[in-house]
C-alpha cells in the first residue's frame, strides 16, 4: 500500500482552536498549535497553526474542498501556494523502516509513525516558504548595496527604511515564534523505533542545516540595515549641519544690512 502526502503552506497562521471548533471528529490532538485528526480509514489530515496543511491519502479534488473549508481560519494568506510531495509504502514483512528521498517504507501501517512523517513534511515546507522570504529581502538590500558601490549613497527615505526594518523583523519575528517547528514530537521520547524514523527524516530533509542557513542569512540582513541606518543618520547630521551654517550665515547678512 501507498500513502501520498501533501502538505501545503496557505497562511503565515491558521486558527488551529477555530477549526477545531468548527470540526466534529474523534481521534485528534488537543495541543494549541496543531490539529490532527482521521477523515477515513487511511486517511488523515493534520493542521499546524505556522501556517500548513497536510494531506494523507487525499484526492486533488478532496485537498481542493478542505482549503475552501478553512479559509475563514487563515490568517496572512500568502500568495506563493507552496507544496511537498512525500510517499508512505507499507511492505508488510520488512524488517527495518527505509528512508529515501521521496519515500519512507514502512513494514506496517503506524498512527504515530505517519503522524511523525506528516509533522516533517510541514516543517520543510514552512522552511521554504521562510527561505523564499529571506531570498527577498536579501535581493531588496542587494540593490541598496550596489548603490553605496557605485553612487557612495543610498537612494531611500527614512520612512521607507523604517518600513523595510519593520519587514524584516516582522520574518525575523515569525521565524522566532514558531521556532517549536523544530521540536521533537512527545511521542519520540517514548518510542526508540518513532525517534530513528524522526531523526532520519530530520536528516532526509536536512530541517537543521536548513535552519541555520536560514538565520544566517537573517543576520547578513540585519547587519546591513544597521549599515543603512548609520549612512542615513550621517547623511541627517550633514544635512542639520548645513542648515545651522546657512542660519548662521543669514543671521551675519541680516546685522550688516541693519
Amino acid at each position: 500500500m501507498k500513502i501520498k502526502i501533501i502538505a501545503v503552506q496557505l497562511a503565515e497562521i491558521i486558527d488551529v482552536k477555530r477549526v477545531r471548533k468548527a470540526v466534529d471528529r474523534t481521534n485528534k490532538s488537543y495541543a494549541s498549535s496543531e490539529f490532527f485528526f482521521q477523515v477515513e480509514p487511511h486517511k488523515f489530515l493534520y493542521m499546524l497553526d505556522y501556517g500548513v496543511v497536510v494531506f494523507a491519502n487525499f484526492s486533488k479534488e478532496e485537498e481542493i474542498e478542505w482549503i475552501a473549508k478553512i479559509q475563514e481560519f487563515l490568517e496572512n494568506p500568502i500568495d506563493l501556494r507552496l507544496k511537498e510531495k512525500y510517499f508512505i509504502e507499507i511492505q508488510e514483512g520488512a524488517q527495518t523502516l527505509e528512508v529515501r528521498n521521496n519515500v519512507v517504507v514502512l513494514p506496517e501501517m503506524n498512527v504515530q509513525a505517519l503522524r511523525i512523517i506528516m509533522l516533517n513534511v510541514a516543517q520543510s515546507v514552512a522552511l521554504e516558504y521562510y527561505e523564499i522570504s529571506t531570498g527577498r529581502l536579501i535581493s531588496s538590500t542587494k540593490e541598496y548595496i550596489l548603490q553605496l558601490e557605485h553612487f557612495g549613497k543610498i537612494h531611500i527615505s527614512k520612512k521607507n527604511l523604517l518600513k523595510y526594518i519593520g519587514q524584516v523583523l516582522n520574518v525575523k519575528n515569525s521565524i522566532v515564534d514558531n521556532l517549536y517547528i523544530l521540536d521533537d514530537p512527545n511521542a519520540v521520547w517514548e518510542n526508540e523505533r518513532l525517534d530513528i524514523l524522526n531523526k532520519k527524516l530530520k536528516s532526509n530533509f536536512e530541517i537543521l542545516p536548513r535552519f541555520k542557513d536560514l538565520d544566517y542569512r537573517l543576520s547578513i540582513v540585519e547587519n546591513n540595515l544597521k549599515l543603512f541606518t548609520e549612512v542615513l543618520n550621517v547623511k541627517e547630521s550633514s544635512r542639520l549641519e548645513w542648515i545651522i551654517v546657512l542660519l548662521i550665515t543669514f543671521e551675519i547678512i541680516m546685522s550688516f544690512v541693519r
